[in-house]
């Protein structure tokens, strides 16, 4: 069976600051839907991310998700809430936690991290949430002599 694909972004501004989500769904047949929405919370960059994987979670089980595999740039995320035997982050624990029982709910969900520039689309969203640009990754430009 194939996966719901996911990527989902975090951002806080400043950090700490307003959290805005985002996150790219895309369903076994290539259907894609996107979530950018504002918090009423305050928080770091990592509560941020969490949020956002939540946020993320929510929204696959809404839409009936079985198997997935999502995606995030933040390695403490990605570690955090795929092991209940990592160091707890004492403030975030709670929210570990819920991450922790929502991957578990689902048929198979698998959490994996990625670099930041294979995460553009979902930090587009979280940013859009707060009103920001998009971040432009500069292109190197060689020219003809």
């Amino acid at each position: 069976m194939n996966p719901w694909l996911a990527y989902c972004d975090g951002s806080a501004l400043p950090n700490p600051g307003r959290i805005g989500l985002g996150a790219v769904l895309t369903e076994p047949d290539g259907t894609r839907h996107t979530l950018s929405q504002t918090t009423h919370e305050i928080g770091c960059n990592n509560e941020a991310e969490l949020r956002a994987l939540l946020a993320t979670l929510r929204e696959l089980k809404t839409r009936g998700a079985g198997t997935l595999l999502i995606h995030c740039d933040n390695s403490v995320v990605v570690e955090q809430a795929s092991s209940s035997t990592a160091k707890p982050i004492p403030r975030l624990a709670t929210l570990f936690d819920e991450a922790r029982a929502l991957l578990n709910s689902f048929e198979h969900a698998t959490l994996k991290w990625v670099p930041r520039h294979r995460n553009q689309e979902a930090d587009a969203l979280a940013r859009a949430a707060l009103g920001l640009a998009v971040h432009r990754t500069a292109k190197r430009v060689k020219r003809r002599r």
